[in-house]
């Protein structure tokens, strides 16, 4: 098929088509072929026109489609097929032929307007169309028939502005093809300049817009997203310094507050994971129904925006994954999670399943190509216990309605809701009377940032800040890959090192350090790329007061250490950890000859985008704790 020009490859697909759709979906090489063989040959064309475009296509979620297709997109028009305006193959259902056709998104207009408003708008965001430009009249025909026998495939029909049809019983030219796709390229982009709903209220003299989302509104995401290596944060320190601030700053960097943020207040009588996921009632006189939560809630509006970005969603070994490409899931905004006060209650009680469900994670690249699975947080098994109705309303509450979720939903009702890996959750932490600790079992979890440290309030610069955050994501890795790793450290060796010095002094202690820390110090490597070694230096600094330091607490006894080189000389293990730390960071330690040393923040930055220097964070942070130590008696990490 490698050898295939781009008419027999479209010739290939839509003849296999109804065969294909005879047999079980999961990993059906007909499938594979439409979203990999032939969405490669379209993107090279496409790319030569404006590499800006995204490429798409979809046989199905989780199940065969009705009508196949594959969309262009300019993301200056939409980004999504669910809106706006777009050049899309479409596959007729019985396999006779393809249509290619200058097509609208309707599942969002459905969605604000309603369908009869809706389809109202489409037919007038067509005619406008046709009248602005002549040339679409010209180039193809006005009516589509898809011999589709759903309502989401009769959809394209009603809503194509100009399409031409190819049918598999001609002589179909590669050459031809193409030149049709450029010119259709052509007009498409003149359509960027338009604001289509205030065009549309000229042209008819009708508010069509009432609040629905705009054709080329999209927020674009900021160019340099900084990756996190894990979606599950602890920001810690003492309270007004701008914790839930920072998560509500995040979200809307990449989107809005009504978009891509919730905020929970965690209440100190939570103790059972049903407190924040929700639970089946048997007490109403319909039978078992679910009472819903604000989370759950959010955490299906982040896997809406997944499904809305068209990345695929399959069954692969009995579980749910998802795959897309790197261009898609550019598209793909985080969705923060902030829980408010979140030791106001014990959370290793409340948030177990969490806990456990975030270590079954596993994203999988193959080049540009990805695939994420997880293990459910909302299992198939609960939502069986639901009748029809009750899951029909559970379907409702969760925003799953539309159409377009129809597989999704399904899938979700047999294989479960598992985690999406666009949510990021961030949970404030005061230490208090009031609070309650953590168990290595969260923290080992969680990325913990001492917000002072990382995030320090500057008073000097209140009115006028001189620096800024910089824009975070959610992870792309599950398991450290050397194939990922920077050229300076290629091989991993001098983390690997960095990492064995440090258990040469926890050894014997509860705070050792397993592979699930190296996985991550890896991870963090990967994601920062560090090019020289006071980035490396920089990215191990952090790590330490990520995951090292935050394990360590206890009083004299616990921390006891013994000098190796003085066997009588006993000292803190903090300051054991310091000597050991001088050495292995030694670019960027500063000691009492060399005071200037500085790292780059990998957090923040200036104003004008360079980067922001600072002290060793980890040097300061054992300071801190040891005076803490010697002033009471005890330490710990947490402000």
């Amino acid at each position: 098929m490698a050898d295939m020009d781009l008419a027999e490859k479209l010739k290939q697909f839509t003849s296999s088509w109804v065969q294909a759709t005879k047999e079980p979906f999961t990993n059906h090489p007909t499938a594979n072929f439409l979203r990999n063989d032939l969405k490669t040959q379209i993107a090279a064309i496409v790319k030569d026109f404006d590499d800006s475009y995204l490429i798409n296509a979809s046989a199905g979620a989780g199940n065969w489609a009705n009508v196949p297709w594959l969309s262009i997109l300019n993301p200056e028009i939409t980004t999504r097929t669910q809106y706006g305006i777009y050049p899309v193959y479409l596959f007729r259902a019985d396999g006779l032929g393809f249509y290619l056709s200058l097509n609208q998104g309707t599942a969002e207009p459905k969605k604000r307007l309603g369908k009869v408003e809706a389809d109202k708008r489409a037919q007038l965001i067509k005619k406008y169309l046709l009248s602005k430009f002549p040339e679409l009249k010209d180039w193809g025909e006005q009516t589509i028939d898809l011999n589709a026998d759903t309502s989401l495939g009769k959809s394209y029909e009603t809503v194509s502005i100009t399409a031409k049809y190819y049918s598999i019983d001609t002589e179909l030219d590669s050459e031809s093809i193409k030149q049709d796709l450029l010119e259709l390229l052509t007009i498409y982009k003149k359509i960027v300049v338009l604001d289509i709903d205030k065009e549309l209220q000229q042209f008819t003299g009708i508010n069509t817009s009432k609040n629905i989302k705009p054709i080329n509104s999209k927020k674009p995401l900021p160019a340099n997203l900084t990756p996190l290596s894990k979606p599950f944060l602890l920001l810690a320190g003492i309270s007004g310094t701008g914790k839930t601030r920072f998560v509500r700053e995040q979200a809307k960097m990449t989107g809005s507050l009504s978009d891509n943020y919730c905020l929970t207040s965690v209440r100190p009588d939570w103790h059972e994971p049903s407190d924040i996921l929700g639970h089946i009632s048997r007490l109403g006189s319909q039978g078992a129904e679910y009472v819903t939560t604000e989370v759950l809630q959010f955490m299906a509006k982040a896997w809406r925006a997944i499904i809305d970005a068209d990345l695929e969603l399959q069954i692969i070994d009995d579980r749910l994954m998802v795959s897309g490409d790197q261009a898609q899931l550019n598209n793909v905004l985080p969705y923060w999670l902030c829980l408010d006060e979140m030791n106001l209650a014990p959370v290793e009680q409340y948030f177990a399943d969490y806990l456990s469900v975030l270590e079954t994670r596993e994203w999988c690249w193959d080049a540009e190509q990805f695939y994420y699975c997880c293990d459910p947080l909302l299992k198939s098994a609960t939502i069986a216990q639901l009748s029809d109705q009750a899951k029909t309303s559970l379907r409702k509450t969760l925003g799953f309605e539309a159409e377009g979720y129809d597989n999704a939903w399904d899938l979700f009702c047999t294989h479960g809701l598992s985690l999406p890996f666009n949510l990021v959750v961030a949970g404030t932490v005061n230490m208090d009377e009031t609070t309650h600790g953590f168990s290595r079992k969260v923290i080992d979890r969680a990325l913990s940032f001492d917000f002072g440290e990382f995030f320090p309030n500057d008073f000097a610069h209140f009115f006028a800040p001189t620096v800024q955050h910089k824009a975070l994501s959610y992870p792309l890795y599950s398991q450290a890959s050397l194939n990922n790793l920077p050229a300076i450290d290629s091989t991993g060796e001098r983390s690997i090192g960095f990492l064995q010095s440090i258990n040469s002094v926890l050894d014997n202690s509860p705070f050792k350090l397993a592979f699930r820390a190296l996985n991550e110090l890896l991870l963090t490597v990967i994601t920062s790329q560090p090019s020289d070694a006071i980035q490396l230096q920089a990215v191990w600094d952090d790590f330490l007061m990520h995951k090292v330091l935050p394990r360590i607490d206890g009083d004299y006894d616990k921390l006891a250490a013994i000098d190796r080189a003085d066997s009588s000389n006993e000292q803190s293990l903090l300051t054991e950890l310091a000597i050991v730390l001088e050495q292995q960071l030694a670019d960027i330690w500063p000691n009492e000859n060399t005071t200037d040393k500085l790292r780059p923040d990998l957090y923040r930055e200036n104003l004008d985008g360079s980067t922001l220097y600072v002290t060793c964070r980890s040097k300061t942070k054992l300071a801190w704790m040891q005076e803490r130590l010697q002033r009471s008696g005890f330490t710990s990490f947490w402000p």
